[in-house]
């Protein structure tokens, strides 16, 4: 099964990408299915219905710096309208599937709880995400500013086990050392974090969540997988067996991108048997 389950589209605030050329772009690379997942990051972004939109650059990342880009989440009706329009235009080629990226924090479950019960309908997956902690972003240094490497490590992957703790409405946890990403401290010890990242994956795994491998790796230039081949191993060894393969890809350059690199670690270099994919927030194993 060749699936990507990490992908944003014209409805994340660091994308121009429209769903159809995701989906266009699918077919040619002879994917069967696909994930949408878009970004909800409540906090840092308002909803559209909201009002008062503001605007900033790109973070060089998703968007190029002189790219605006509105601090705001998924327009959901017009997601979800859309959705189904790409899907049936699709269905004869792929199958796609329609998830939601929640950036959630502790303060902001509420409003992720809401979110959910409004539109649990409508979604096969939720991925989990640590975008930001106390509203303060990553990319930008925000968040590490005035803590050291240790502090701010371990203070990230503390919100991510008390937001599992009291946040149950997901699937899969994306990208769990992400804060290496922008580490310029250098490299932190697996070593220094191990407990911590353990206690998360049990958490995981007792309530039935995966993890997934994100291939944003490659073109990052990250030395190592992400999630790490250290935190692909402990989660095996705890028991884990739920993983999907996402590209995290905010244009159709990156989609599917390493997708075969990935499916070989994890078959030859973890000896995970499968991947994942979902419907109606439900795994569904298939052999690697």
């Amino acid at each position: 099964m060749l699936a990507d389950y990490h992908v944003h589209t014209e409805f994340s605030d660091d994308s121009h990408e429209p769903m159809e050329e995701q989906a266009k772009r699918a077919v040619s690379l002879g994917l069967q299915e696909m994930c949408f997942t878009d970004h909800v990051d409540y906090g840092i972004k308002k909803d559209w219905d909201e009002g008062g939109i503001e605007y900033r650059g790109g973070d060089g990342i998703g968007l190029a710096a002189e790219e605006l880009q509105p601090l705001a989440n998924v327009d959901y009706p017009k997601y979800f309208a859309k959705f189904s329009r790409v899907k049936a235009e699709f269905a004869k080629e792929i199958a796609l599937r329609c998830g939601l990226e929640f950036g959630v924090q502790v303060g902001t479950i509420p409003k992720y709880e809401a979110l959910f019960a409004k539109y649990a309908d409508k979604l096969d997956f939720v991925l989990l995400s640590i975008h930001q902690v106390e509203n303060k972003e990553f990319w930008n240094q925000e968040f590490q500013q005035g803590r050291s490497q240790q502090e701010y490590n371990e203070r990230y992957y503390q919100e991510m086990y008390d937001v599992m703790k009291n946040f149950k409405h997901y699937a899969v946890l994306a990208h769990l050392n992400l804060i290496s990403r922008y580490d310029k401290q250098g490299k932190y010890p697996f070593a220094a974090v191990r407990d911590m990242i353990a206690e998360i994956l049990k958490l995981a795994i007792a309530d039935g969540k995966g993890i997934e491998l994100n291939t944003s790796s490659w073109h990052y230039g990250l030395d190592d997988t992400m999630p790490a081949r250290d935190i692909l191993r402990l989660y095996k060894d705890l028991g884990g067996r739920i993983i999907t393969i996402g590209s995290d890809a905010h244009s159709t350059k990156y989609l599917a991108d390493h997708m075969e690199e990935a499916r070989a670690i994890l078959r030859d270099a973890i000896g995970m048997q499968e991947v994942y994919t979902f419907r109606n927030m439900e795994p569904i194993g298939h052999k690697l």
